[in-house]
């Protein structure tokens, strides 16, 4: 599990200066619909609040990650999630970290050993009958 993590975190950093990550439940959304077959990964994630309209988004997404052979994972700790996308900056609105996909660059097919490994992880939680695995990302 730890080593699913540390390859989670790979994907993202090396992702995010590529402009392959669509932060927040409505982005998410709009780019699910609009190019479905570009996006590789998607995490959901909560800080254990119960928000009733959060949890339907979530359903929805999934059912359609699930349609679409997207894999998807549940992210713990929210907190080191914004870290390893930049953080909040000051002034600057809170990023909606909910929802967050990975998408392949625009100028060839992502090889990442990363993101083979996360989703060896996501088609073994499939056999097991665990269709959206849970992977904390540890405090550094």
């Amino acid at each position: 599990m730890e080593s699913v993590a540390k390859a989670l975190e790979e994907i993202l950093s090396s992702a995010l200066p590529q402009g392959c990550i669509t932060v927040g439940v409505y982005e998410a959304a709009k780019a699910l619909n609009v190019d479905p077959d570009n996006v590789v990964l998607c995490l959901l994630a909560a800080d254990g609040e119960e928000d009733v309209a959060l949890q339907i988004h979530f359903t929805l997404i999934q059912a359609f990650c699930c349609e679409n052979d997207i894999n998807i994972l549940r992210v713990s700790n929210m907190r080191r999630l914004a870290e390893i996308l930049g953080g909040v900056k000051p002034g600057a609105e809170a990023m909606d970290l909910h929802c967050i996909l990975v998408t392949n660059p625009q100028s060839a097919l992502w090889k990442d050993p990363a993101l083979s490994k996360v989703n060896r992880f996501c088609t073994d939680c499939r056999c097991l009958d665990q269709w959206v695995p849970v992977v904390n990302l540890p405090d550094r």
